[in-house]
């Protein structure tokens, strides 16, 4: 095509998205997305998935309005869970937890959003820029990518997120290898045997990711606003200063070049299927680590924490678009939803998109364009009002929060009460991480890329029939980045205790060796057990576990070590070793933290009896009158507001199925004749 035709179907591309009803449905996307992204367990898949039929007689430009539109704005607003909870609103945010969590503490959430969302706008134009320039000319780049190379760019965003878990790069990679060996758990990459299922039929096919996630970042931090009665700030609004919303915008103006590296980053990363929003946010947090001259403020609220990740995970969208486009290869499930939108309204991803169809492919740049400065705008509006939340009590906080993260979890895990069992695994796995200075993120990460390591590793090996493809050239420049990359996170750390700072950028900065000892022995069992188990097993079902268990166990035994010298100076300097013990005890906040999960097992247990219509009001009922000491009229009105958005967003507006509780048939029995039965069940 001419350069004056592509012109001609750029412009027609615009006025088709800005013509009625297109633009309506695209902020009806929008206002979806924005949602959809702010709340923990959503995310755009779902939201996407709920709209696909509405598409089915649409005309093409008005379908992608739609779902575009809600699909492109969701790495925006997820950036309100990870700032104010501390919790990855979708998988694409969990690198801003590091800064923009204790921004938030600091009383900065303003100034954090206020950065996140103009670099999200930033990156998404820059993503969408790119891929307008790019669709005729990208084939090269993602013909080179095949199995080995991908496999290779997932160990390098193993190796990013290791290296910033604070001043012990051990626990850090330890910990991406427990994640590694955590997305081992059901059928086989290759072959349809089961590993570590453990006769558990809900580990057949693996743990689901979101109540993992939910579990290991979210109850930790709702324990510490339960147990330690604190808000999400830990300054007043009159301490907290520097942290308005004009702040941020002003940092992310002067960061700019730092935004258009990680918006680079995260466009060219999306163009490989099969990664995507795992690592970007790490890979763009790992650059901004590694290109500063001063890391010392990385982890402890550091906007450009906030910056590097935020540009990416926006940019990310229009990358993905291409292979998704131009040769019907979707890079992710997102992705796989819009290919089938594609078919659904005629089109055939291929040459006819960049050609015969090229006005409705601008016309789907020009919406990821749009939607992404119309969703800025608008959460930069509601922001100010959202941040005022990191200076209410944290006891009002905790309970809707629960609501959240366990329909979350039961929504994205199978609807089965197995999701809350998980979740609540993994929060006191996360608590027990976040109190012995093992750095989660990392587990988080493995989890995510194992199955993507062992599929693409073991597909690289068999269309080689052997390793040769370890030499080939992007593989050999990508192992130099690996090596790059942990060799300057270990001479940061080392730098660092030549001048006795040893807060390092990331989680698991410090711990107590009284608690991390002990963690770090059952860590080592869990290697050593899995090894066990797997060395019976068919080598090509084996190979992965035990590639990852080896390591870790001696990982872990490295990590014995250093909580053992710890430990030992610990008690030197301790006039009594029981004195020690109690200080962690204290730390840990240990004996209101068993109580907090005792109620959370309460509510799961009574779910069991009379399903979660009722089990969970019930649990915010009895934590605002009992816990949080708050009146009757106050704790009623509060889970009264709760069970209405209960019942009404997650059975009558998108129909999810509730668990079917054992007294089923007795609570209908003793219902009136004129209250419907879905009210409580």
């Amino acid at each position: 095509m001419s350069g004056a035709e592509v012109f001609d179907a750029l412009l027609t591309g615009l006025t088709s998205v800005l013509a009625w009803p297109a633009i309506g449905f695209m902020v009806l996307g929008v206002t979806i997305g924005m949602w959809m992204g702010a709340v923990p367990g959503l995310g755009g898949v779902l939201g996407m998935i709920l709209l696909l039929p509405f598409t089915f007689d649409m005309e093409p430009v008005n379908a992608f309005a739609l779902l575009l539109g809600l699909f492109a704005v969701t790495s925006t607003s997820d950036t309100i869970a990870s700032v104010m909870l501390g919790i990855p609103g979708t998988a694409a945010s969990q690198a801003t937890i590091l800064d923009g969590y204790p921004l938030a503490q600091k009383g900065q959430a303003a100034r954090a959003f206020g950065a996140a969302f103009t670099v999200s706008a930033f990156g998404g134009v820059f993503g969408a820029a790119v891929l307008a320039i790019s669709l005729p000319l990208i084939t090269p780049i993602i013909t080179a990518f095949k199995s080995g190379e991908i496999f290779m760019l997932a160990i390098l965003g193993l190796a990013m997120v290791g290296s910033l878990s604070g001043g012990s790069i051990t626990k850090g990679v330890a910990a991406a290898l427990l994640g590694l060996l955590i997305s081992t758990i059901g059928s086989a990459q290759t072959v349809a045997i089961y590993r570590y299922t453990f006769d558990q039929d809900y580990l057949l096919d693996g743990l689901p990711i979101v109540p993992v996630v939910l579990g290991l970042f979210a109850i930790p931090e709702l324990m510490e606003l339960a147990t330690r009665n604190v808000n999400i700030s830990r300054v007043s609004k009159e301490q907290a200063e520097g942290g308005g919303m004009l702040d941020g915008i002003r940092d992310a103006f002067r960061h700019w070049w730092l935004a258009t590296r990680c918006a680079t980053i995260g466009t060219y990363i999306g163009i490989l299927p099969g990664l995507g929003a795992a690592i970007v946010d790490w890979v763009a947090y790992g650059h901004a680590v590694q290109s500063a001259k001063d890391k010392s403020k990385f982890g402890k609220g550091d906007i450009r924490g906030v910056i590097a990740p935020e540009a990416a995970n926006n940019a990310i969208k229009g990358g993905a678009l291409i292979p998704t486009i131009a040769f019907g290869i979707p890079g992710s499930l997102g992705m796989a939803i819009l290919l089938g939108a594609l078919l659904l309204v005629g089109l055939l991803p291929g040459p006819d998109m960049l050609t015969t169809d090229l006005p409705i492919t601008f016309a789907m740049v020009w919406t990821i364009v749009i939607a992404n400065i119309l969703a800025a705008i608008a959460l930069m509006f509601l922001a100010k009002y959202v941040a005022k939340v990191a200076f209410i009590s944290g006891h009002l906080i905790v309970p809707g929060v629960i609501l959240f993260i366990f329909m979350g979890a039961w929504l994205a895990g199978g609807t089965s009460l197995g999701a809350w069992i998980t979740c609540l695994v993994f929060g006191i796995l996360g608590y027990l991480m976040k109190v012995t200075g093992w750095a989660r993120p990392p587990l988080v990460l493995g989890l995510i890329l194992g199955g993507i390591s062992e599929n693409r590793f073991q597909l690289a090996t068999l269309a080689e029939g052997s390793y040769a493809w370890l030499s080939r050239p992007i593989v050999l420049v990508i192992v130099c980045l690996i090596v790059l990359t942990i060799f300057l996170a270990a001479r940061g750390i080392v730098k660092n205790r030549q001048t006795k700072d040893t807060q390092e950028a990331g989680e698991g900065r410090g711990f107590n060796p009284v608690v991390s000892l002990p963690f770090s022995i059952i860590v080592l069992c869990v290697f050593v057990g899995s090894v066990y188990i797997a060395a019976d097993w068919d080598i090509r079902v084996s190979q992965f576990p035990l590639a990852v268990g080896v390591p870790g166990a001696l990982l872990a035994l490295l990590a014995i070590y250093i909580d053992g010298k710890a430990l030992s100076r610990a008690r030197i300097n301790a006039s009594d070793r029981l004195s020690v013990l109690k200080e962690a005890s204290q730390q840990a906040v240990l004996p209101k933290s068993m109580k907090f999960i005792s109620a959370i097992i309460g509510m799961i247990l009574v779910t069991l009896f009379v399903g979660q219509k009722i089990a969970v009001p019930l649990f915010i009922f009895l934590y605002l009158m009992l816990w949080a000491k708050r009146s009757v009229s106050v704790s009623f009105l509060y889970t009264s507001l709760a069970w209405f958005f209960l019942v009404l967003f997650y059975d009558r507006i998108i129909h999810m199925q509730f668990h079917q509780p054992y007294l089923a048939s007795a609570i209908e029995a003793i219902l009136p004749d004129f209250i419907p039965i879905w009210i409580l069940l």
